[in-house]
């Protein structure tokens, strides 16, 4: 049996696969080097010049004010090719932030995870980069179903543009959340997270539009020095959810139902600062047009031939989930 208390249950293969690519919007280059490149030890390829169609067709499935000027580039870790890949659009023009804090209150993509398996060296590097966290790093314990527990350590660090950045370390034999480089123990993204409310609807679009698996589904309270730097006591419903039979790049969600949540008023989408997409490979995007329809999804754009620079050509479809975040699913043409 395995040692991980979130192994699939799943044996078949789901219509979405797990989280391939999320999209981060910025005006700050530089900041995002400092943090991603030189703490999170993830290469930068870019600006990466694109044809007058691929930015016509970004456009579009994007749904961007035209002549809207950015330059491309691609955040990931060469070492471990199947992680959350970043596509990052810096934008010349300001834009508001999703975000207007780091207040863990606040609605809409919340953060990037970066399992590892040496949280206490990271944190010591992210200190000598100067790179802020929410909270002193926390270590704890969670449990196992069979009633026996396992050790953690976690801190959650202010990334750019309000992006809260998890680093985490899981200990007594249980695998990291996602694989690492066994060089430098560095890993992630191996999942993101947001903080919704409504989540029984919002588990419902992923459940029934993506064919995803919830895998897990409990109540939290913040424990004294949270990581989330809330108040003591507070209770959230926390959900993982998973693409069937993956063991890796997963989707969290917090849900504070019992307590005051924060709608910044901006957008939680491209072209805004911040976490603006989740991008998701399927076998059958017609099947996930169908969902989508019946659910009452609202389609942005697709599905339509596209050769994008990190997917290759591909047919591509966008459509908002119910708090307005832009979802995209893309099928691999021969």
């Amino acid at each position: 049996m395995s040692k991980d208390p979130l192994a699939s249950g799943a044996n078949d293969t789901g219509l979405c696969g797990y989280l391939h690519t999320a999209t981060l919007c910025t005006n700050d280059i530089e900041g995002i080097k400092t943090f991603y490149v030189d703490g999170m030890g993830m290469t930068l390829d870019g600006p990466i010049g694109l044809t007058d169609q691929q930015r016509l067709m970004q456009q579009k499935i994007w749904d961007l004010p035209e002549g809207l000027d950015y330059a491309f580039y691609h955040l990931h870790r060469k070492e471990v090719p199947s992680l959350i890949q970043l596509r990052l659009l810096v934008f010349k023009k300001k834009h508001p932030h999703i975000h207007a804090s780091y207040d863990s209150l606040e609605l809409g993509p919340f953060s990037l995870g970066f399992p590892n398996a040496a949280q206490v060296a990271l944190d010591s590097k992210l200190d000598g980069l100067g790179i802020q966290a929410m909270a002193p790093m926390q270590e704890g314990a969670i449990p196992r179903p069979d009633g026996t527990e396992y050790r953690y350590w976690e801190t959650i660090y202010k990334g750019p543009d309000y992006v809260h950045c998890v680093g985490i370390e899981r200990g007594d034999g249980v695998p990291q959340l996602a694989p690492y480089d066994p060089i430098s123990k560095q890993g992630g993204p191996g999942y993101s997270a947001q903080v919704i409310k409504n989540s029984d609807h919002f588990l419902s679009f992923l459940l029934d539009v993506l064919d995803l698996e919830l895998r897990a589904d409990r109540t939290w309270e913040a424990s004294p020095g949270s990581a989330l730097g809330i108040e003591e006591g507070v209770p959230f419903r926390f959900a993982l959810v998973y693409a069937k039979g993956t063991t890796q790049n997963h989707f969290l969600f917090l849900d504070f139902r019992e307590s005051e949540t924060i709608d910044t008023g901006v957008a939680p989408r491209i072209p805004n600062n911040g976490l603006g997409a989740w991008t998701l490979e399927t076998r059958d995007i017609a099947q996930v047009k169908t969902n989508a329809e019946k659910f009452g999804t609202s389609i942005i754009s697709g599905p339509a031939e596209y050769t994008s620079p990190i997917f290759g050509r591909v047919n591509i479809m966008t459509m908002l989930a119910p708090n307005g975040f832009i979802i995209e699913v893309f099928e691999k043409l021969n």
